[in-house]
């Protein structure tokens, strides 16, 4: 979970067992008990996953209660840890990907998280086959109107506080409130329904990286019980439900789901975290020049509102081709602003480096952005799901992200104002070696056809998304 959302949270004395040992079965009980639990999954009907911190801790974001948690710690008087990357750009786990697989190929119908950092909505859970217990501190809600707003960002406040946003809806307006709850807080019914309700219907409830001391939420697995259904729990600590449990596997999660996915021949494909960019070119004329010249301002920013961040984005660097008069810009601070003036009549291309986090040896993208001040330009829009699904293609088969894409041009006038919303491929994560002999991508299975039948997918990725995008 969030080392923001851990220091924001109320005082609490009590809050349960910590620092407990770390228990490793033996290497054959270990692949006996995985085996075991691939014919639990493969048999199962219904089956649910329960998840808690200890499935994002090879994320870098600590745990509470492990030898090095963040409770731990702070009964140890040592205060909170630092995690080993910002939070935003933490990436899912094989076990968050593990579960995305196992949903789409219909075996996996539920997921009730702890957690708040919202690794399983990045990693492609769908929100309506999830339960966020705790809430998301990357997630807004209108209390108005009900509607969710999930950003890039990590909202400011917890406690169901309100936030400095508001509903986007022109009929609504209201202000926006954070969704992480505070010790105090009750669980909400609108999670907490879905996730009784699927904990009845389980045949299966595995839970993973959680120690279950958290009331009332560690009890919602128990509910399977009454139907005859299994409890399954993988920690590396003990819990107090192991007696309730049909089966529990000592060892770091994803090295169990690794194993379950061989035995079940499914693939755990990379994750490609594709973020969103808008850029504005705000045009004004300066009365004194006549019109030959028009003053404009170029802004680069986030999709959220002006004054939301980029995280994914260290530096810009602005350059012009055909202008050799218009020096090239470097810009080092947010929000990315620059401003020039130029003739009127004389178009160009604003060439932009965007230069980000180098977490997979992908440095920077480069967008071309043609600027012509006596065109009309007509609005476009993409969809938005079929354009990251092309640009997650893309950068699996280049092995590399950088793609970038258009998703929506418009225009807004007096004065004018060009608006480009744009997706970048900005970060790529391998989980597993290819089959050995195989020659990628060709040999590389794309899906998992052979085991059970997955959701349709009308996608044609027949046309490869450059890594440099021409804004027309």
């Amino acid at each position: 979970m969030s080392l923001g959302y851990a220091e924001k949270l109320s005082y609490r004395e009590d809050v349960g067992s910590v620092g407990m040992s770390e228990i490793f079965d033996p290497p054959h009980l270990l692949q006996q008990k995985i085996a075991e639990l691939a014919v639990m999954i493969k048999k199962s009907k219904h089956l649910v996953a329960f998840t808690g911190a200890g499935i994002s801790t090879s994320c870098g974001i600590p745990d509470f209660r492990g030898p090095k948690g963040v409770w731990t710690l702070q009964r140890e008087g040592k205060g909170v840890p630092d995690a080993s990357l910002p939070f935003d750009r933490a990436m899912p786990s094989i076990t968050h990907i593990a579960l995305v697989e196992l949903e789409k190929a219909g075996i996996l119908k539920f997921v009730i998280s702890q957690n708040v950092d919202s690794l399983h909505l990045r990693s492609g859970i769908p929100r309506e086959k999830l339960a966020e217990l705790h809430g998301n501190s990357f997630r807004e809600i209108c209390p108005s109107c009900g509607v969710e707003y999930l950003r890039d960002f990590e909202i400011e406040t917890i406690g169901m506080k309100k936030t400095p946003r508001r509903c986007s809806d022109v009929k609504c307006g209201s202000r926006l409130k954070d969704t992480v709850l505070d010790w105090e807080d009750a669980l909400p019914p609108v999670e907490m329904n879905p996730a009784e309700e699927n904990c009845r219907m389980a045949d299966v409830v595995l839970c993973l990286g959680t120690s279950l001391q958290i009331t009332p939420a560690c009890n919602l697995p128990l509910k399977s019980l009454r139907g005859g259904g299994k409890i399954v729990i993988v920690n590396l600590q003990q819990t107090p439900k192991d007696k309730k449990a049909s089966l529990v596997v000592h060892a770091p999660v994803d090295k169990v789901i690794a194993g379950v996915m061989r035995h079940l021949n499914l693939w755990i494909p990379p994750y490609v975290r594709v973020d969103l960019f808008q850029i504005n070119l705000d045009q004004y004329s300066r009365p004194s020049r006549s019109d030959k010249y028009v003053k404009w301002a170029l802004r680069v920013g986030s999709v959220h509102g002006p004054k939301a961040p980029l995280p994914f984005v260290q530096s810009i660097e602005v350059s012009f081709s055909d202008r050799p008069d218009l020096k090239t810009a470097i810009l080092n601070k947010q929000p990315f602003k620059l401003k020039r003036e130029t003739l009127k009549t004389r178009p160009f291309t604003i060439a932009l480096k965007l230069n980000f986090s180098d977490v997979c040896g992908c440095r920077c993208a480069n967008v071309d952005f043609p600027v012509n001040f006596q065109e009309e330009a007509d609005n476009i829009s993409h969809d938005k799901d079929t354009v990251v699904r092309k640009l997650r293609y893309a950068a699996i088969q280049s092995q590399c992200c950088g793609q970038v894409s258009l998703v929506e041009r418009k225009i807004r006038l007096t004065p004018r104002t060009d608006i480009f919303v744009g997706a970048i491929a900005t970060n790529i994560v391998w989980y597993c070696n290819f089959p050995e002999g195989s020659r990628f991508p060709e040999d590389i299975p794309k899906n998992n056809d052979h085991l059970v039948s997955k959701h349709n997918d009308s996608v044609s990725y027949t046309e490869m998304p450059p890594k440099k995008l021409k804004c027309y």
